[in-house]
């Protein structure tokens, strides 16, 4: 970005235990190439030049403050916990005195690059867009919130979670990433309005969407390259499977 770019923070959600993980240690503190996860992510975010990184903490919080502290962050406290949307709650405070576009990244999400980052704000300003989403096509999209389009226009239509997904729904192939850029005070307004009336009982981040389409404002979405930007690590063996691949580009 340069000085003509508008600006974007950056809300990092960080907050999970990680329970699928099997170990005490936070998820996002598990040892990826050699530093916890989150630095992956914190570094990724540094290179957009953000006015401000925020990270969401809950499980273990002071030690995941501890292994960040070296980074330019500010901490924002999620506890309890209930919810990506209630995650994304707790930033407000801290972008308070912040107007542009906010982007918002899991800590478990670690392979996403710069380049699609600098990808998906583009297109969210080309398309004035209130609301963009990074999406990735996959054969077997068991575990994921999909993507629901017009079979008329393509245009997004509906986000929905796997459990709350109906059968026809669960056909779709075109899965959400969990990596988002909003423009800011749309966000927090519509982060008032959510409920959590789902199987979960949680407050969601992309009910927002909901919102949006229902009242008509223009959503964007850019689809991956690859799956592997948006890979998330909720297990041992995806922790390796997120190894191999950061080896792979490094090599």
């Amino acid at each position: 970005m340069n000085a003509t770019t508008p600006t974007a923070a950056v809300v990092i959600m960080a907050a999970g235990k990680g329970t699928r993980m099997k170990s005490d240690l936070a998820k996002v503190l598990h040892p990826l190439c050699g530093r916890p996860m989150i630095m992956h992510v914190i570094e990724t975010s540094q290179q957009l030049r953000p006015s401000k990184i925020v990270l969401i903490v809950g499980h273990q919080a002071d030690a995941v403050k501890e292994a960040t502290r070296s980074l330019a962050v500010e901490y924002a406290l999620q506890s309890p916990q209930l919810g990506t949307g209630h995650a994304v709650m707790q930033a407000e405070s801290s972008l308070h005195e912040f107007d542009g576009d906010v982007v918002v990244l899991s800590g478990d999400a670690p392979l996403i690059t710069v380049k699609t980052l600098n990808r998906l704000l583009e297109l969210h300003r080309q398309k004035a867009a209130i609301a963009t989403v990074l999406t990735a096509l996959l054969e077997n999209p068991t575990g994921y919130g999909r993507i629901i389009r017009d079979t008329e226009g393509g245009a997004i239509i509906k986000m929905v979670e796997q459990k709350d997904a109906s059968p026809n729904e669960l056909a779709v192939k075109e899965i959400n990433s969990g990596i988002y850029v909003f423009r800011k005070q749309a966000l927090f307004d519509a982060l008032k309005r959510i409920t959590n009336h789902n199987a979960q009982q949680e407050y969601y981040l992309p009910d927002v969407f909901n919102i949006f389409f229902a009242e008509s404002k223009p959503v964007a979405a850019l689809v991956a390259e690859s799956f592997d930007e948006i890979r998330g690590v909720n297990t041992p063996e995806q922790l390796a499977e997120a190894e191999a691949v950061l080896s792979r580009r490094t090599t």
